[in-house]
């Protein structure tokens, strides 16, 4: 006699696990405009809008890109723990409010969001089951050349910028995957994301993500 299929396993073993999926790389490497491409691709996903209390660049929209506070702010928010972390990056806070990822999270909602190296490293040791992905440029003039189209960059802070680079480039290591993001091949970047994803729902074993 055939025995009968454990209703409770196979449930677990279809249901879908949500993910955190963290993008990190190195200042101009195109972490923006990636997420805005995969946004476009109308995926299940849930966008974290980062805080910071840095002053909004023009086109920049509150709510949309950041989360833009005053210092005072940002620093009552970590006061009162509603960080999931938060780091200071040339001098200005950033940071990652906890409760839009658990109520992203507890919707089955995949979460993504966009941080420094620095944050991904504080990410990796509070959720060791998170996605880690590093975008990179295809070399480094490649990436020279965005920083200085961006018209927001003087010669003191590009020099911090090449020397936060060659200290971001050690914790690669600790990343889960590589995504090179070459110029004019956008879409070529988005897609590997999106297959990152869709190969960590196959897992046998899934993350589970706590907070």
């Amino acid at each position: 006699m055939v025995a009968p299929l454990d209703e409770p396993l196979f449930f677990e073993l279809t249901r879908p696990q949500p993910l955190l999926i963290v993008l990190s790389g190195p200042s101009g490497v195109g972490k923006d405009t990636v997420l805005q491409a995969l946004k476009k691709r109308n995926l299940p996903l849930h966008f974290v809008v980062t805080a910071t209390d840095r002053p909004p660049r023009p086109g920049e929209v509150d709510g949309v890109d950041y989360i833009f506070v005053s210092r005072e702010e940002f620093e009552r928010m970590i006061a009162a723990d509603e960080m999931l972390e938060y780091a200071v990056v040339y001098g200005d806070y950033k940071g990652v409010p906890k409760a839009q990822i658990r109520q992203a999270l507890a919707s089955g909602k995949d979460v993504i969001l966009r941080v420094d190296v620095q944050g991904a490293a504080r990410l990796r040791a509070l959720c060791p089951e998170a996605v880690l992905i590093f975008l990179a440029p295809a070399n480094v003039q490649e990436w020279y050349q965005r920083l200085i189209n961006r018209h927001s960059e003087t010669p003191e802070t590009l020099q911090r910028r090449i020397e936060a680079v060659r200290r971001e480039l050690t914790y690669l290591d600790m990343f889960d995957y590589v995504v090179i993001n070459r110029q004019d091949h956008l879409e070529q970047a988005v897609d590997q994301i999106v297959a990152i994803i869709q190969v960590e729902h196959l897992r046998v074993h899934p993350r589970r993500i706590t907070l």
